[in-house]
């Protein structure tokens, strides 16, 4: 198992190091002996895929020899989990997290599955924020009190927790040091509608290689914030790449 959030879209991602370490893990699953197959998703609205789609698809395609084929969500228009079948990876990539989940909800069962059986996942922003078991989906506030700005608030008032793809066991929130997000996962954790979270920084991410908690690697130009809770308080520690 190897899963990688990324605190950002691939248009943050400006040091190689995430694809790359995407790519040594997808080669690490196939052996180099086939094109991989790669699953990449991505929320459409209105054709705006054919804008976005090339950052996802370019990095990879330059990297190693593979099979893209997108996985288009829209509204009302969920994935359909055969799409996860047989694939070597799995791409999930950044835009409104909300739909994203609803999207992505009907073949959460359909990506554990390939996550178990060795397929490395990449989840950009939404991505990542998705993966938990329990997701922060968006929100801005906590009982009436702002605890992030309105602007991060994927247009919902209260802060919700739903139920994600359940790829990791803690709570992800993403653009941490560069919108200030730090400060919602913090609160979500010292609330206790989440036992634990990691904010990562945009150009950075977290990869996860099995289901040892404290076994994170941190890689890319920034910083990973984990918030452990404490009763009515949170504690935060820094991880950085090493």
């Amino acid at each position: 198992m190897s899963i990688i959030l990324v605190g950002g879209g691939p248009d943050t991602v400006t040091t190689p190091v995430v694809f790359d370490r995407f790519v040594k893990e997808i080669r690490n699953r196939t052996g180099g002996s086939r094109p991989a197959r790669i699953a990449v998703v991505l929320f459409d609205r209105e054709g705006s895929s054919e804008y976005f789609l090339p950052a996802y698809l370019e990095p990879l395609h330059s990297r190693t020899p593979c099979q893209l084929t997108p996985v288009l969500l829209r509204a009302n228009e969920p994935a359909d989990p055969a799409a996860f079948d047989d694939v070597d990876a799995i791409v999930v990539g950044g835009g409104p997290t909300p739909d994203y989940l609803e999207g992505l909800r009907g073949s959460a069962a359909a990506i554990r599955a390939a996550v178990a059986a060795g397929a490395p996942y990449l989840g950009f922003s939404a991505g990542a924020m998705i993966a938990p078991q329990r997701a922060l989906v968006g929100g801005y506030r906590i009982l009436g009190v702002e605890v992030c700005s309105e602007e991060c608030s994927e247009g919902l008032d209260e802060l919700e927790v739903r139920d994600g793809l359940g790829l990791v066991p803690f709570a992800v929130d993403v653009h941490a040091a560069q919108a200030g997000t730090l400060s919602r996962a913090v609160a979500a954790v010292a609330e206790g509608l989440v036992d634990r979270a990691v904010a990562v920084d945009e150009n950075t991410a977290l990869v996860l290689r099995h289901a040892d908690l404290e076994d994170l690697e941190v890689i890319g130009a920034g910083n990973c914030w984990s918030v452990r809770g404490a009763g009515r308080k949170a504690t935060v520690a820094v991880l950085s790449a090493s």
